[in-house]
Order: C-alpha cells, then sequence, then structure tokens
C-alpha cells in the first residue's frame, strides 16, 4: 500500500529506532500526505525531547528524494534558521513568504498569491503564530494565522502542517496558542488531522535541561504550578548560580561558544536593560551607548531602508542585528541618531540604515512610543508651508529621523523575543521577588526559556 511505502520512507530517514509513537505518527503522515480531502489540515504537537524535530527533518528529506515540493516557514527568522539546521533545507518566516509589499516604501503589505502546486507547507514554532495583529493591519487582514491558511489553501492544491509545543508561551496578548487549538483549526472549515507526541526518548532524559523541562510540562498537564519548581541538576548542563556567578559563565560562554551562542533571558524590559548594562560594561568593556560589534535586536517593523535589498521587504520586530560599523552620531530633535552598518546573522545580508539611540535604554514599548510620538511632532514643525494635514503626514512618513531604526541591546532578552530559538548556552532570570505570582503562566515561561538551550542552561538563584 502506498500509506506503508510513505510511512516507511520516513522512518528510514530517522536518525534512531522508532518507538511506538514515532511509528504511529509516521502512519498517520503518510494519510495526511496521501489523503486528498479538500481543506485537510494536519497539527502536530510535540513536547521537548519527544523527537518531533527529528520527524519533520525525517519527512522533509523522504519527500525530497520523492521529488516533492516541501516548503519550510517559520514565525521568526531565528526560528526559521533553527528549522533549516535541523532539516537541511532553506526556511522563511511566514511574514516574508505570504506578503507582498503594495507599493516601495509603503508600510503595506497584502497578502501574495500563492502559485505552488501540490506544496507542503510546514509552519515551527506555530505557538507563536496569532489570530490578531498587534501592530495594526499593516500585514493582509492583520491575523497571521488567517492569512497563512488562506494564502495555503488558495489554490486546492497545497496543503499545511502546523507543528509546535503547547507548553510554551502563547502569543503576546493571548492565553492559549489558535494555531495549536484543533477546534479553533475547525472554525477554519478545516478537516484537523492530528498527533501529540508525549513521549521523551531515554537518551533524552541524560539530559539535565529535559528531565526539567519535562518535569516543568508534567506540573503543567497535573495542575502543580503553585510553589517554585525544584530542579534536578547532576552536574552535567543544568546550574544555579548567584549573580557573580553568572557573569563569570557569561565571560567563558562568550570565550568558548561566542556572543551569537549565548542569551540571557530575562522577565521584562527593565530587567532585560539591566542585564545588556552589565554585560556591555563588566564583560565587554564597552561604555559607549552603542559601539562597533553590538548585538541588537529589532523593536519595531521598519520597512524604510529595506528598498535597496531584493529579497527583505522590512526589517521585523525582533530580527537579530551585529552592528559592523557605526559612524555620525549626532542629536536632532532631542535624541541621539547614528548612522550604521548592520549583518543579519539569521539571513546573512548588510544593510545601511540610520539608527535611533535614544530607544535602547526605554523601558516600556509605551515609552519608545511616545519618544516617536514627540518626533513626529518636532518634524511637524519644520514643515510650516504645508497646510493640508494628508500631505503633512506624508511628508513626515518619509522623513529619515522618523523612519530612524529602533534597536535594543539583545546580550539579554524578554522569553517572548527568544522564542523560536536556540542558543548553545542560555543564562535565566525568572525574576524571583517577594510579590511573584507562581501560576501556569510563569511555568509556561520557564518552560519556554529552558528549552531554548540546547547544550547548556544557568539559572539564577
Amino acid at each position: 500500500m502506498l500509506q506503508d511505502f510513505l510511512s516507511q520512507r520516513i522512518l528510514q530517514e530517522l536518525p534512531f529506532e522508532p518507538n511506538s509513537e514515532k511509528l504511529e505518527l509516521s502512519h498517520k503522515l503518510a494519510d495526511f500526505l496521501i489523503d486528498r480531502t479538500e481543506n485537510t489540515i494536519f497539527l502536530l504537537r510535540g513536547y521537548a525531547g519527544t523527537g518531533k524535530t527529528s520527524m519533520i527533518s525525517a519527512m522533509v528529506k523522504a519527500m525530497a528524494k520523492l521529488q516533492q515540493t516541501t516548503i519550510l516557514l517559520a514565525p521568526t527568522g531565528r526560528a526559521a534558521k533553527v528549522m533549516s539546521a535541523y532539516s537541511g533545507v532553506a526556511a522563511s518566516t511566514i511574514h516574508r513568504r505570504i506578503y507582498r509589499q503594495k507599493a516601495m516604501g509603503e508600510p503595506v503589505f497584502s497578502l501574495a498569491f500563492n502559485k505552488l502546486q501540490n506544496a507542503l507547507f510546514i509552519a515551527d514554532e506555530a505557538s507563536m503564530i496569532a489570530d490578531r495583529s498587534s501592530e495594526g493591519q499593516a500585514f493582509g487582514s492583520g491575523s497571521l494565522l488567517d492569512d497563512l491558511i488562506e494564502y495555503v489553501y488558495s489554490n486546492g492544491t497545497c496543503r499545511l502542517m502546523l507543528v509546535g509545543d503547547a507548553a510554551q508561551l502563547p502569543p503576546v496578548g493571548s492565553e492559549y496558542s489558535p494555531a495549536l487549538d484543533e477546534h479553533m483549526l475547525s472554525r477554519y472549515n478545516m478537516r484537523v488531522m492530528q498527533y501529540t507526541l508525549t513521549e521523551v526518548a531515554r537518551q533524552a532524559l541524560s539530559s539535565d535541561i529535559l528531565t526539567n523541562a519535562t518535569h516543568l510540562r508534567d506540573c503543567l498537564i497535573n495542575e502543580r504550578t503553585s510553589t517554585l519548581p525544584q530542579w534536578v541538576k547532576t552536574g552535567k548542563d543544568f546550574f544555579e548560580v548567584d549573580g557573580a556567578q553568572m557573569l563569570e559563565e557569561l565571560e567563558r560562554s562568550y570565550n568558548e561558544v561566542g556572543e551569537e551562542q549565548t542569551v540571557v533571558i530575562t522577565r521584562t524590559n527593565k530587567r532585560m536593560n539591566f542585564f545588556n548594562q552589565g554585560i556591555r560594561s563588566h564583560i565587554l568593556w564597552k561604555d559607549e551607548l552603542l559601539s562597533a560589534t553590538d548585538r541588537v535586536m529589532v523593536t519595531r517593523n521598519n520597512y524604510f531602508w529595506t528598498e535597496a535589498l531584493e529579497d527583505i521587504d522590512f526589517l521585523a520586530n525582533g530580527d537579530m542585528l551585529t552592528v559592523e560599523r557605526l559612524r555620525n552620531r549626532r542629536e536632532m530633535y532631542g535624541l541621539e541618531f547614528a548612522d550604521a552598518t548592520l549583518r543579519s546573522p539569521d539571513y546573512d545580508f548588510e544593510i545601511d540604515a540610520m539608527v535611533c539611540l535614544s530607544t535602547l535604554t526605554t523601558e516600556t514599548p509605551e515609552a519608545a512610543y511616545q519618544i516617536f510620538r514627540n518626533l513626529f511632532e518636532q518634524i511637524a514643525d519644520d514643515y510650516p508651508e504645508i497646510r493640508s494635514r494628508k500631505e503633512l503626514v506624508k511628508t513626515i512618513m518619509a522623513n529619515p529621523y522618523y523612519n530612524a531604526l529602533q534597536i535594543k541591546h539583545a546580550y539579554a532578552v524578554t522569553c517572548h523575543k527568544a522564542q523560536g530559538g536556540q542558543w548553545q548556552r542560555v543564562f535565566i532570570d525568572p525574576g524571583i521577588y517577594p510579590d511573584l505570582v507562581i501560576d501556569h503562566n510563569f511555568y509556561r515561561w520557564l518552560y519556554t526559556a529552558v528549552t531554548r538551550a540546547t547544550e547548556r542552561v544557568y539559572i539564577l538563584k
């Protein structure tokens, strides 16, 4: 039978002997691949260490050998890079695949047309896919989940597979992950085929990282989330450290695996700033607000500086960049600006852009918003001759200072910004303070942070 043939081809690509769950999943994937029922979607959920990525990688390799088209997608550039690494196939962000800019320089993107026939789209880290927009409706309908489903199924011959871990954090502002909820997906008139991997591989449990992640997940499932977790620490790859030890281990990590494979994950923008400033001053010996070689993160979508790049329509909120060169620092409108050459480690491109240094130390998104709201009014004062409000707004929107890139240092990030990425060494600041609410949200935060690490976790006690 064709199902058995496809199932065996998938299993042949696994680097280990499959357990009963993976055998069952291979048959369900084979059924999905040959099923011709319209509007069918596959939902694969899997916890850390259960082999979810191994099964996806095996299926992608099997499809390639059978000369079938597979398109790999993820919500962020970092997540797409991780997906490319484990599958051996280039992956793209969902936004860059399904949207097209309406007009050059205009910050409005419409849904593109899916020209592919009989392609399988696989969207990893689906827990991050929201069904509503946090930045208005610059992209399509304003719902990434709506638009992804519409794009894939617009010509009737393609299929979508959503892959994710339901124990991870949901999209910002949501109580659950809509793209991992079969009832939500069925509202799109989709027939949902699904499977959940729950069995952690024995070899994975030799890692304290995955042992602790599994403990956190079990606490979430069994609603034991009212007290702090008891960590398993056998001295292999999971360590509790105090502040001084954390700085020492961070410096060692930078020397051994590099800054791109090291990250601090913390709970608030205020704590993020605290760690970024401490790392830059006490480990990297940087005393200027921004320097060459600094790692930074884009904190607001920017469409202004990418016109010279052929395949990059915009810089996305959450994109990681490295400062290659910095020049022409200046003050304008009461704010600090500089011209920078920036490199993307995830997409391997360089871009020249003006950056706003004044947003580097803001503690809330609202503070950065207020800075640029005030900037809008100050730039407007430069054009008293423009009487039309519409023309004035158009002029300001084309002003390079108003379009300066908003960035933060990225040695430390919040957990939502880290989600989807992986680093060899992850340092976690859980923010244990007297009024901390210990509940399922806190456990999901911890689980998401712990599972960003591939080699070691250091957690601040």
